[in-house]
């Protein structure tokens, strides 16, 4: 069991339920954390609740919300050792297309909504003078993908963010940890391209919208399981000085290479054949 002086550590996962969220919840409680899991669909989570969790309900665009969930866990709880930051969705579609509403709902969640949780949680990290902060970024923080302009900006944001706190609280002892997956299996996909369809399915850039609707089905097809992101997660957890990135599967590795030594443009050639995009419409 994962403890300190016989009390187990305290860990809260956001988005806990599905995909990576509830795989990382499953591996925190037989670890042998105390785990608090937060979303806003909490039947989704009943099967963490049996398992041992704590759950309840958390929407990262109020900050009431947020409030009240790290309220309670510290109402209940002395300490909070991990926070793992996996809340989040893609809006896919032309940016063109995008009603600005929609875009700053997709910065709320998964940039801002991220950062109040963090601050939620770092005066007490800050008071115990540890605990680890894990963001579950993405492979499309480094890489842009067709038709998720606002989706990407998010993610190329966090990875600055990422960077800028994990310096700012290390003299406090609070490890910062970047998680950048690639494909996942889980519903994530499915929203994805259900936003992009309602957005971008018919008007001026419908040829695009069909051919990233193509990808990104195949992209989904070879997902990996997310219990393989939850074993990463783990493994970072475990490490005495851990990485400040973790990129998962190792397979996107390649991709994340040529990405870094080819030019904008000639990646540009590569990617965008890869992805079926048209030359012209």
């Amino acid at each position: 069991m994962n403890t300190e002086n016989s009390t187990p550590k305290v860990a809260i996962v956001t988005g806990a339920s599905a995909g990576i969220g509830k795989a990382t919840a499953k591996s925190l409680l037989k670890a042998g954390y105390t785990v608090y899991c937060g979303a806003r669909r909490v039947a989704e989570m009943k099967d963490l609740e049996q398992l041992g969790a704590k759950i309840g309900h958390l929407d990262l665009v109020e900050q009431s919300s947020i409030d009240k969930f790290v309220g309670d866990i510290l109402a209940a709880q002395s300490s909070i050792d991990v926070l793992v930051n996996n809340a989040g969705y893609g809006s896919y579609g032309a940016v063109e297309d995008v009603a600005m509403e929609e875009a700053r709902r997709q910065f709320e969640v998964n940039l801002f909504g991220l950062a109040a949780m963090t601050n939620a949680v770092l005066p007490t990290m800050r008071g115990q003078r540890s605990g680890k902060v894990i963001h579950i970024g993405s492979t499309g923080g480094k890489l842009w993908s067709i038709l998720g302009g606002w989706y990407q900006a998010s993610k190329f944001a966090l990875e600055g963010l990422s960077d800028c706190t994990r310096n700012e609280l290390k003299p406090f002892g609070i490890d910062v940890i970047l998680i950048e997956p690639g494909a996942v299996t889980s519903e994530w996909v499915g929203i994805a391209q259900d936003h992009l369809i309602k957005t971008s399915g018919s008007g001026p850039y419908k040829a695009i919208a069909d051919s990233a609707v193509k990808f990104y089905a195949g992209v989904e097809d070879m997902g990996v399981d997310a219990q393989i992101i939850a074993d990463v997660i783990m493994k970072a957890l475990r490490a005495k000085k851990p990485k400040a990135r973790y990129v998962a599967p190792s397979t996107m590795k390649p991709l994340l290479f040529l990405r870094r030594i080819l030019s904008d443009s000639l990646f540009d050639k590569l990617w965008n054949k890869m992805q079926g995009v048209p030359k012209s419409v």
